[in-house]
């Protein structure tokens, strides 16, 4: 492994990258205070909110990821004609996203709102519809995937938040043209229904959405890991499997090897929107021509910087540089 080579990469190539983004798109909107009493009306704590904040969540997240790393980023999916739409809309064209794959659709904007008291998550309020869309969007969505791939794309993610975006008829259509076009797909999968994954490039659970389409469940052990990634592989046809684990960091499974690369977080505070980086740095360096290996330890470090965050966060290229660069260090002096 060239660590300069990849350093490199992350600092100048990753502009010559295009990646679209196809899931479930979220905006995640945090409200912080204090809690102080319980209210007379009710056995409920009274939060003073002091601050809040509104960030880019779900497929979106994996979107945010990839632009501040400097990569072409395209963003499909579903939003609606609403005030959570507008202020997401925002978000994109303030990240430099190209939003042109985004289907206005009569359901509200998916958008997760959370009550945090200190450090402590006491409420999250949900708009959301995940019935079925009506088939005109659909068909919307699908053929906009099929023309940014007839133009160019190095990557394709697929980001399945169970939303109603990733159908199989969709996952399927978008897996067969991606590879009409020699393109590689990529699946953060959702649930229990990998039939319509069947065909992906790679695909990266972590260990409880793993255990969802196993006979059994598996403890997080590099050997029991292995053998549930050489599973779905062949049931499902998928070529590759990177698992995350958690505090024990990462596998990936190819049809000829196994890789486990241990995880290097120093503080754990959040692991939401881990999954979201990993695929996001995975792509953008498979896509830039790394080898599976090398975009493996690329997205474990980023993810090493997300977790080390409180709330849905994305890793800029200067904190990936700088991530980069301490483990460098450490490395050199564990070899004293």
């Amino acid at each position: 492994m060239d660590k300069k080579a990849l350093y490199d990469f992350i600092a100048k190539k990753t502009g010559k990258c295009a990646i679209a983004v196809v899931g479930d798109v979220m905006l995640d909107k945090y409200y912080y205070g204090e809690v102080t009493r319980i209210s007379p009306e009710a056995p409920v704590p009274i939060t003073h909110v002091i601050s809040q904040k509104e960030t880019l969540g779900g497929a979106a997240n994996v979107a945010h990821n990839l632009a501040l790393l400097g990569t072409d980023t395209t963003i499909c999916g579903f939003v609606g004609n609403d005030y959570h739409c507008s202020s997401l809309l925002d978000k994109l064209t303030a990240r430099g996203i190209n939003f042109s794959g985004l289907v206005h659709t009569t359901a509200p904007t998916t958008t997760k709102m959370r009550i945090i008291g200190g450090h402590q998550q006491m409420m999250r309020l949900d708009f959301e519809d995940t019935s079925p869309v009506d088939r005109p969007y659909m068909e919307r969505l699908i053929n906009y995937v099929c023309q940014r791939l007839s133009e160019s794309l190095d990557a394709v993610i697929i980001s399945d938040y169970g939303k109603g975006v990733c159908t199989e008829e969709s996952c399927q259509d978008i897996i067969k043209e991606a590879h009409a076009h020699g393109v590689p797909v990529l699946v953060d999968p959702k649930g229990y229904e990998w039939t319509k994954y069947d065909g992906a490039d790679y695909i990266t659970p972590n260990i409880k959405e793993i255990n969802e389409v196993l006979l059994e469940p598996i403890s997080n052990e590099d050997e029991a890991v292995e053998k549930a990634a050489r599973y779905v592989m062949r049931k499902y046809h998928i070529k590759n499997v990177i698992i995350t684990r958690s505090e024990k960091g990462l596998t990936l499974v190819t049809q000829d090897a196994a890789c486990h690369i241990p995880t290097w977080a120093r503080e754990v505070f959040d692991v939401s929107g881990a999954g979201d980086t990993v695929i996001a740095v995975f792509a953008l360096a498979l896509a830039g021509g790394l080898s599976a290996e090398d975009s493996a330890y690329l997205a474990n470090l980023a993810a090493s910087v997300v977790v080390a965050k409180l709330g849905t966060y994305a890793v800029s290229r200067e904190e990936l540089l700088g991530a980069m660069k301490i483990r460098a260090a450490a490395e050199r002096e564990e070899d004293i």
